[in-house]
């Protein structure tokens, strides 16, 4: 007879489990500003903090997709004040996407992808060096021909990207490397439906990879996998994104998955959002002053704050914006 207790027990714990769960991750616009409009289409970024400088890389070009896409580097000592550092050009393909991290060794890695003018190939992978962020070295083919290694993560001395296929197949096929330059295969094809592409991997402190995945026209996936990496499952995260790229808060932050994304209900939109790493589920947190043509945000923990950068039109101009925001 002591059943009707033990129901209330578990009730009342279902309630206080629910309410615990519930509590959603408060954000703050602190600040934001355009830092770049000189190009005709400026757009696509990243960011990183190297040597007590700010570099926010991006394309420039006269369309969103045009023949002249170029690699635009900016740096800033106090994220208020840029200049440029380098615009890295090729005279037979649009390069675009530009992403940036820092190698082991203590050098800036600049990626992105020539989409190719003329030739059988449609696309190749490339990566530039530098430690200064000025001089950067010749380009290096990475990964296979047709396959878009959209992002590197880096993880102690390994890398780890994933590249999506652009000559007619729809896959993706996960990547790693020691050196940033040769890639080795470690999945040839993840084997995802529909149409997946672009890609943000982060890793836990146990080595647990997790990765948000674009596809189109479906929803969004969050995907986790142990070393070596080979055996992934995934998610739903309830809607479709755009430029997905996320980061996970230190410290006190407890480790929240924070991403920035496009998302598509109208309107059009790069916004802050949250992301449940146990059920996938992404949950909208702030809308950046953005619309249009927009999202491809760069993301940097700096002194408690989140750091983004990214690009948006909502000002007729597509431009590069860097917004702070607080994340209580």
């Amino acid at each position: 007879m002591r059943w009707p207790s033990t129901i209330f027990l578990i009730a009342v714990l279902v309630v206080i489990t629910s309410r615990a769960s519930a509590k959603e991750t408060k954000v703050q616009l602190l600040e934001v500003q355009k830092i770049w409009d000189a190009g005709n289409h400026n757009a696509f970024t990243d960011l990183v903090r190297f040597k007590g400088e700010w570099f926010c890389v991006f394309r420039e070009g006269k369309a969103h997709v045009s023949p002249d896409g170029a690699l635009r580097v900016i740096r800033s000592k106090d994220g208020k004040m840029w200049t440029s550092a380098a615009l890295i050009k090729s005279d037979v393909a649009d390069l675009r996407d530009a992403k940036i991290s820092v190698t082991p060794d203590g050098k800036l890695m600049l990626t992105g992808a020539g989409a190719m003018h003329k030739g059988p190939i449609k696309h190749q992978s490339k990566a530039w060096f530098r430690d200064d962020g000025e001089n950067w070295s010749e380009a290096v083919d990475i990964g296979d021909v047709d396959h878009w290694l959209w992002r590197v993560t880096w993880r102690g001395n390994q890398a780890i990207g994933i590249g999506y296929a652009t000559g007619g197949q729809r896959r993706v096929r996960l990547y790693t490397s020691n050196d940033g330059r040769k890639y080795e295969t470690i999945v040839e094809d993840l084997k995802i439906e529909g149409y997946p592409n672009e890609t943000s991997i982060l890793f836990r402190d146990d080595g647990t990879a997790l990765c948000l995945l674009r596809r189109d026209p479906q929803h969004g996936l969050l995907g986790s996998a142990k070393p070596p990496y080979k055996e992934w499952t995934w998610k739903d995260v309830g809607t479709r994104i755009g430029g997905p790229h996320m980061i996970a808060l230190p410290g006190d932050a407890g480790g929240r998955l924070i991403a920035v994304v496009r998302l598509y209900d109208k309107p059009v939109r790069t916004s802050v959002c949250e992301i449940d790493a146990d059920t996938g589920k992404l949950t909208e947190l702030l809308k950046l002053p953005s619309g249009g043509d927009t999202s491809y945000a760069g993301l940097v923990w700096h002194e408690s704050e989140l750091w983004i950068s990214y690009y948006s039109s909502h000002e007729k101009k597509t431009s590069i914006y860097l917004a702070r925001v607080k994340v209580e």
